[in-house]
């Protein structure tokens, strides 16, 4: 008489494997019954009430508001142009080399360092000059533009 050639983990792992196809099977069925799908049109709409709260309920007419297109404004409202008198900076020159082209300003106000190239002079400056001057946005930080010495 032979023994059987299925051992107990083999039995075990058999019985977990169809316990787990069962349990999909009726996670199946139960989908299926209480699916949403084939609904009516009214049980998918949604409305907005006056609070701008969504409810199922459609809103009362009576509470409606008339509220005219022209009123309606979309983006930012027009503001004035700002004063170019306002971008306008003072400040000291703290070092300028002629011959590499490029130097420094000193700011009055805010006593940041920012950068000054030849190209942003309209004449020629050199180191303790007071100058009026505009600022850029550059690669590595304000440029200095517009450069003009103080009289």
């Amino acid at each position: 008489m032979g023994r059987s050639q299925e051992t107990f983990n083999k039995k075990e792992k058999e019985k977990k494997r169809l316990k787990k196809k069962k349990e999909k099977l009726q996670r199946k069925e139960d989908r299926k019954a209480n699916s949403e799908k084939g609904k009516s049109l009214e049980d998918m709409l949604a409305y907005v009430d006056e609070d701008g709260n969504i409810t199922s309920t459609p809103p009362d007419p009576s509470k409606r508001k008339k509220i005219k297109a022209e009123d309606i404004e979309i983006g930012v409202s027009k503001q004035a142009d700002p004063d170019p008198a306002e971008f306008i900076r003072k400040g000291t020159v703290t070092y300028f080399n002629e011959s590499k082209g490029y130097g420094f300003i000193k700011d009055h106000d805010s006593q940041d360092s920012i950068f000054v190239h030849v190209n942003g002079l309209t004449e020629p400056v050199k180191e303790g000059d007071k100058v009026t001057f505009e600022t850029e946005m550059g690669q590595k930080g304000l440029n200095a533009i517009r450069v003009k010495l103080l009289p």
